[in-house]
């Protein structure tokens, strides 16, 4: 494992903050469904475009923090979550909260690292 120094790292790589992103169709901005594994496939096709107008893909996401109304439903993200990532999977949080805006189930954020352009 090669483990660079902070100054190299800010060098060679620049972070980008993903705000959460919940199951709304884009087109319509409505929530896809009330169905748990819709909602969650439809958080990461959003997170994909996200990633992909910033330049990078969901690929290069390094942290994502997964904010569920029932932490029992996290086996379902890990599921869906592998449909959309490579191993190494980013590392990731699980956090139960009360309630999401909408009344949706689920919301991701994250931190994408990008090749540093200067």
């Amino acid at each position: 494992l090669h483990v660079r120094s902070r100054r190299q790292r800010q060098m060679c790589i620049r972070d980008s903050y993903l705000s959460g992103q919940i199951p709304l169709v884009p087109e319509t901005m409505d929530v896809i469904s009330e169905d748990f594994s819709e909602q969650t496939h439809q958080v990461f096709k959003n997170i994909c475009a996200v990633c992909e107008e910033a330049g990078g893909t969901i690929q290069d996401l390094v942290k994502v923090n997964i904010y569920l109304t029932d932490l029992s439903n996290f086996a379902i993200v890990n599921e869906v979550m592998s449909q959309y990532f490579k191993q190494p999977y980013p590392a990731r949080a699980a956090i139960g909260v009360r309630a999401l805006p909408k009344g949706v189930q689920v919301e991701i954020d994250g931190i994408m690292e990008l090749p540093s352009t200067n």
